[in-house]
């Protein structure tokens, strides 16, 4: 996995709240508070994704819903049994999702309706843990009956190190801004007083089509390009400010 960190801008509390003394420190009777410099920063990585999520369906129509119903489950379980001979198992298929519903048939004016038949659909979400075997995925699903794809989803099965390197250029970030509020002030920085992260902010990398039947050359393969997926981090950092 290929992990590197990049450039991001630093994102500072208002000016009052980097300024020296500009958030008031806990008083302790007989202790002099210390001035310092508070800042938060922003910092950002790259990585491959290694796993995606792919969600393939069935929709059928009939004029009854026990017919919709009877086609679809043939169709899907036609899906599952080529996914299975992939060699999933069954803790990476799961149903997310299953509906019947009538389909309706209204006059000219919009108002009075009739129900001319029921479309039933039933989507299956596969965990695909080998990246190179997305394509394969969607097109053995197409080809064993599924006529929707409603996503694809990208991700890292381990985020840590990716995690790692943007809290680093996070801090690196936060440290090269203080220092230059504190040069401003007529001073430098000290120790490091406080330092924190909040939870991690990543956002997995999508590639969505709406739900809709798919028709293909089963010759050409499926293409899937991966691209990187970016890892942000936060810091907030208060260092002691030393007067000139």
């Amino acid at each position: 996995m290929l992990v590197r960190p990049v450039l991001a801008a630093v994102a500072l509390l208002p000016l009052a709240a980097t300024m020296l003394g500009a958030q008031e420190p806990v008083r302790q009777p007989g202790v002099q508070p210390v001035p310092s410099v508070l800042v938060t920063g922003e910092g950002q990585a790259r990585a491959t994704p290694d796993r995606a999520f792919v969600t393939v369906g069935v929709e059928s129509r009939a004029a009854t819903a026990s017919a919709a119903a009877a086609d679809n489950a043939r169709r899907q379980r036609a899906i599952l049994d080529t996914l299975r001979k992939m060699g999933f198992p069954p803790e990476q298929l799961s149903t997310s999702n299953y509906s019947v519903q009538p389909e309706m048939q209204y006059d000219q004016n919009g108002q009075r309706a009739r129900v001319v038949g029921y479309v039933v659909s039933n989507t299956v979400r596969v965990d695909v843990r080998q990246i190179d075997r997305v394509g394969p995925v969607i097109d053995a699903s197409l080809a064993a009956g599924a006529n929707q794809v409603h996503g694809l989803q990208l991700y890292l099965s381990d985020p840590g190190p990716a995690r790692r390197a943007a809290i680093a250029d996070a801090v690196s970030r936060a440290r090269a801004d203080a220092e230059a509020l504190a040069r401003a002030a007529g001073g430098s920085l000290g120790q490091i007083l406080e330092l924190s992260t909040v939870e991690p902010q990543m956002g997995p990398v999508m590639y969505r089509q709406p739900a809709m039947a798919v028709a293909r050359d089963m010759a050409v393969s499926t293409p899937i390009e991966v691209g990187e997926e970016v890892v942000r981090a936060i810091v907030h950092v208060r260092w002691a400010f030393v007067q000139r």
